[in-house]
């Protein structure tokens, strides 16, 4: 890969008996880029960033994350990205302080840096009161940032979220945001799948995919000109067929 692409993916697909859920993807993602993954529920993007995080293994062509082959070294994968999926990776019947103590441990961080980190990033969230509350007592949002803390913890290259802002309100969608741009900031490329369409208004670069292909890549302004369009809503309605289907231009 060059020196800045630290996700190269070609010609991948992922298939469930007869069901493809990836048709085909070719595309890469670089350093410290915010990189926009859309589209509607069920269009494989959910497929694609597992695959991408090593957690399952590609059907034919192939993924380079960091170095590491999704299809040959999934396992080397897990242990340079952070990740955070739908339905939350933190563990409901422990504290807020057990779960960061705990995958802490999961990256291979030494006691005193898990400790360190620890006050870091209670402090940062001004969760120093929550630090001792059950995952399962705190409201959705706080959830939701503290999972993401936690899924950059260990200071991965590349961090991989998946719809993480699904139900919450939109104060806290911005707050999660500022969150992101300041990852990105550190160097930390992060890779964000979403079906709401304002978000890609945040990203640097987005592709909109559909029935397992990406029917259109590039940043939101060259999509919104290539369109002429307002929005990134309004190109995605843009490139709707009347059945709903998307296709390029």
């Amino acid at each position: 890969m060059k020196e800045n692409v630290v996700i190269s993916v070609r010609n991948l697909v992922k298939k469930f008996g007869n069901f493809t859920a990836v048709d085909n993807l070719n595309f890469e993602v670089y350093k410290g880029e915010i990189f926009g993954f859309l589209g509607a529920n069920g269009a494989g993007k959910t497929t694609a960033i597992r695959i991408l995080s090593g957690l399952s293994v590609p059907t034919s062509g192939d993924a380079v994350v960091s170095g590491f082959s999704a299809r040959r070294q999934p396992e080397k994968i897990k242990q340079v990205i952070g990740y955070m999926c739908q339905r939350f990776s933190l563990y409901e019947d422990l504290t807020v302080r057990e779960n960061i103590t705990l995958y802490g441990g999961i990256y291979g961080m030494s006691r005193q840096l898990i400790k360190e980190s620890t006050a870091e990033l209670l402090g940062r969230l001004n969760f120093e009161n929550y630090a001792d509350t059950l995952i399962s007592s705190l409201p959705l949002g706080l959830k939701q940032k503290l999972a993401f803390s936690v899924a950059v913890l260990h200071d991965p290259g590349i961090v991989f979220l998946d719809e993480p802002t699904g139900g919450v309100d939109p104060v806290t969608r911005r707050q999660f945001w500022e969150m992101i741009y300041e990852t990105a900031s550190r160097g930390i490329t992060v890779f964000v799948t979403t079906h709401y369409m304002d978000e890609a208004e945040y990203c640097d670069r987005i592709s909109i995919m559909n029935e397992g292909r990406i029917v259109a890549l590039d940043t939101p302004a060259e999509l919104r000109k290539k369109y002429n369009a307002s929005s990134v809503e309004e190109v995605f309605v843009k490139i709707a067929r009347p059945n709903g289907r998307l296709h390029t231009a």
